[in-house]
């Protein structure tokens, strides 16, 4: 019984340290999908919205939304989310909404940041 218990917490500790290996591999990837986000979410903001950028800007919330939970950052998959709604019109989203999406942005970066941080 002891040696199954053993090996039990011998798997999760393996899987911890995998997670925290694809962690590492795919923070640069993470990083970027938020700056595509915050552009299109600052161009808005300015009034300077673009097709391409709310295009890009949803498809990166939505691989966002994808693999976030994965690392614990259930928030952020939630807040990924929110961003892959509001970027998903044809129109995109409301340019009052710029800020409001910059902010929702802004949150998802300080959760990458202080998962990151505790790595």
């Amino acid at each position: 019984m002891e040696s199954s218990a053993q090996s039990v917490a011998q798997g999760d500790a393996n899987l911890s340290q995998a997670i925290e290996r694809l962690w590492v591999r795919f923070l640069p990837e993470i990083k970027e999908r938020i700056a595509v986000i915050q552009a299109a979410a600052d161009a808005l903001a300015a009034g300077t919205p673009t097709a391409s950028r709310r295009v890009a800007a949803h498809a990166a919330a939505h691989k966002l939304a994808g693999v976030l939970g994965t690392f614990g950052l259930t928030r952020g998959t939630e807040l990924a989310r929110e961003l892959e709604i509001d970027f998903s019109s044809e129109d995109g989203p409301d340019p009052a909404s710029g800020k409001k999406l910059a902010a929702v942005a802004a949150e998802l970066r300080a959760l990458v940041e202080s998962r990151q941080s505790s790595t």
